[in-house]
């Protein structure tokens, strides 16, 4: 045993005792007794609740924390494209701004509760591989202490010969050692040829398939049936997920059921994004505005596995966030009608196996990623949002924060 969580507190109430072998779960025992000298090799839980660890399924790190830098008055997608691209062609981003940010972005995820990450970084002409290389160094820092996957999230155009030096960009995110490939079929000249090429550039370094698809309101638009197409056409073995699918939930109920089975025969997740598209979609709808969110109802009565994450942070596309997966749970819980075990699953392990990682029980066996928080459940912990937790990666503590409040009360 390297090390013993006492008196931790499972959700149904059971008191347990927690060993951890080389970064697993080894015994799970039931408290009968204090444990008063605990030695070096255990810590005390103080009876606090023992959950999965969180995960962020869908992170921008290269623009995270930007928001006072770059402002996007019209607050919508195309206004924050548009303010972004002036501040890059002015110079205002160095790669070691970048870097800070970054790693102060990836503290704030941890110390809230999260072991895995997957973020999406710009990779395009005028910046090559250059945010990809930025934010390799900041996850250089965190070697051992939190799981980090980088999407290469190509710039359109890619298709034709105006997107010639997009991919020339792409093949240096490549070498630079991506582990996923990404784009946004709905800002491409041809959106079916965009999906195409990342099907085929993700097949040829046999590495997975992260897509921005149909995050619009406009019902007309539907590239996610040309995804799961394509996906399933050309045999592809490695992860695949889409996210955002915004335009899926404004369909009707038979179409979204009949999308939803694609999208589950081609073995594919999705992760609605509610901080994001609760901001950026249905400005211009006055009555009965849209939530910006997919049909999560029907993707998971199809089987689909759906994963929630925040997207962006304090930047031109979401102007608040508190890098706290349980903000996103709550959303889902408010905007998605999940119930609060659910949404917990939706930003824990529905997340990690989205990430291609194994899930997490308390049980022997099970990765030791556990999040553990001073809280009475799940909903209270989403919630209450409290600042008290542990957070332990492969059984060793990588963050921990304390919560003190008083009421001064005069005498």
């Amino acid at each position: 045993m390297d090390l013993l969580l006492h008196n931790g507190r499972l959700p149904e109430g059971r008191r347990v005792d927690i060993e951890i072998t080389d970064g697993l779960i080894s015994a799970v025992h039931d408290v009968t007794a204090p444990q008063s000298n605990i030695t070096p090799k255990g810590h005390d839980l103080n009876g606090w609740l023992v959950l999965p660890a969180l995960a962020e399924p869908h992170a921008h790190l290269d623009k995270v924390l930007t928001a006072e830098m770059v402002p996007n008055p019209s607050g919508d997608l195309d206004g924050g494209h548009e303010a972004w691209t002036a501040a890059a062609q002015a110079g205002k981003f160095t790669k070691e701004g970048m870097v800070a940010r970054a790693i102060k972005a990836i503290e704030l995820l941890m110390v809230h509760g999260v072991t895995a990450l997957r973020s999406h970084v710009n990779v395009g002409a005028e910046v090559g591989a250059g945010h990809v290389l930025a934010i390799q160094e900041a996850r250089s820092h965190f070697e051992g202490l939190i799981d980090i996957q980088l999407v290469g999230l190509t710039y359109s155009p890619l298709t034709g010969h105006e997107g010639a030096d997009n991919r020339a960009a792409l093949s240096k995110a490549l070498e630079a050692g991506i582990d996923l490939v990404g784009g946004a079929p709905n800002f491409d000249r041809d959106p079916a040829k965009l999906i195409q090429q990342t099907v085929e550039a993700a097949t040829d370094a046999g590495i997975g398939l992260d897509l921005h698809i149909d995050e619009t309101l406009d019902p007309s638009i539907l590239f996610i049936r040309d995804f799961t197409r394509q996906v399933q056409d050309a045999g592809f073995m490695h992860q695949v997920a889409a996210s955002h699918c915004v335009s899926l939930g404004m369909q009707v109920p038979a179409l979204q059921a009949k999308i939803a089975a694609e999208i589950a025969a081609a073995n594919m997740a999705v992760f609605p994004l509610p901080q994001t598209n609760l901001f950026l979609q249905g400005r211009n709808q006055q009555t009965a505005i849209p939530r910006g969110l997919t049909a999560i109802r029907t993707l998971q009565e199809a089987g689909v596995l759906v994963a929630a994450g925040a997207d962006n942070v304090q930047d031109i596309y979401n102007l608040v966030g508190r890098s706290d997966p349980l903000e996103t749970a709550a959303l889902m819980v408010m905007a998605g009608h999940q119930l609060p075990d659910v949404a917990y699953e939706m930003v824990s392990n529905n997340a990690r196996e989205g990430l291609g990682l194994q899930r997490v029980t308390v049980t022997p066996g099970s990765p030791a990623d556990l999040l553990v928080i001073d809280a009475a459940s799940p909903r209270e912990a989403i919630a209450n949002a409290p600042m008290s937790r542990r957070v332990y990666h492969l059984g060793k503590l990588v963050a921990s924060c304390d919560q003190q409040t008083k009421v001064h009360q005069s005498t």
